[in-house]
């Protein structure tokens, strides 16, 4: 039987200013900064939501081992929330974030969603997505 794969624990980032980056999830998709140190290594910054985290690298700093073609910008992530999309468009539109597009419906991981696009200080493009009804 093949190995299965159960849920995404963490993902990287490699961006331009971590700093800047930290205040942008934060402040914008609500998520908590925290620093850790790896067993021996240097002291990094993750993001948290739920259940997972954003490991994030600067660029031209990156640890090893890491992906082989790092690039700030080139991630296209798709978040899942519960509060809905309009209270996402006011939230949005308060601190000054453009949305790209949206609402528009999609399909998810587990079926049907209706998301919302804009763009991270890097130009990630950045998903917010509710679940609909199947």
């Amino acid at each position: 039987m093949t190995p299965q794969i159960k849920a995404l624990d963490h993902l990287v980032l490699t961006v331009a200013d971590i700093g800047v980056t930290v205040d942008f999830y934060t402040r914008a998709l609500g998520m908590r900064a925290e620093g850790f140190t790896p067993a021996g290594g240097t002291p990094r910054m993750a993001l948290r939501f739920g259940a997972q985290k954003i490991n994030l690298h600067q660029t031209g700093a990156e640890f090893r081992p890491h992906a082989g073609h790092v690039q700030a910008g080139s991630a296209d992530l798709c978040f899942l929330s519960e509060s809905p999309l309009d209270d996402w468009q006011a939230h949005l539109a308060a601190l000054g974030i453009p949305i790209e597009e949206g609402p528009v419906r999609r399909t998810g991981a587990e079926g049907p969603i209706l998301s919302l696009y804009l763009r991270d200080p890097d130009g990630n493009l950045i998903e917010v997505s509710n679940r609909l009804p199947t």
